[in-house]
């Protein structure tokens, strides 16, 4: 399609519609409480605080592997979005159509994980950077934060097995 005359609101709920897909087919965000907030081309994971997510009920702190997977969660969706993004714009996505399917997202290699602070009860944040994204493998970095986004409580670095290799 092309953007310059299709109506603004159309791009949104194309977006916004291709974007919720893949979230709601991983059941697994909706158990962890992970969503995306979407501004352009650009993607926030948050991680909901839920009761579940501590690890340590004497210091009330967020668990470890929750963070991981969050962090995890955040730069395989941000990767997907990435590589499903041209299509998307050009009106390859057809959302009503019997016949929709999202391709696969990328398969995680290794993730190496630094806890920078402890996690507190609340809602963290994350966005990803793409490092490197090549046919084969890709490269990503992830931060997390709470309450203030210069505070980093965790950061990520993932390497993907991209799909159809």
């Amino acid at each position: 399609m092309n953007s310059k005359t299709e109506p603004v609101q159309d791009i949104k709920r194309r977006r916004d519609g291709v974007l919720n897909a893949y979230v709601d087919s991983i059941p697994f965000f909706k158990y962890l409480g992970i969503s995306f907030e979407r501004k352009g081309d650009e993607l926030t994971g948050i991680l909901t605080f839920d009761p579940k997510l501590i690890g340590n009920a004497v210091v009330s702190r967020l668990h470890g592997g929750g963070t991981s997977a969050f962090l995890e969660s955040t730069a395989t969706m941000t990767l997907g979005w990435q590589t499903i993004w041209d299509a998307m714009e050009s009106g390859d996505f057809d959302l009503d159509a019997a016949e929709f399917k999202l391709p696969p997202l990328p398969k995680t290699i290794s993730i190496t994980t630094d806890y920078l602070r402890p996690g507190l009860p609340r809602d963290a944040y994350a966005r990803a950077t793409i490092t490197r994204a090549g046919r084969r493998y890709a490269s990503v970095q992830v931060e997390a934060w709470q309450d203030n986004r210069e505070t980093l409580f965790a950061q990520s670095t993932l390497h993907f097995l991209m799909p159809g290799t």
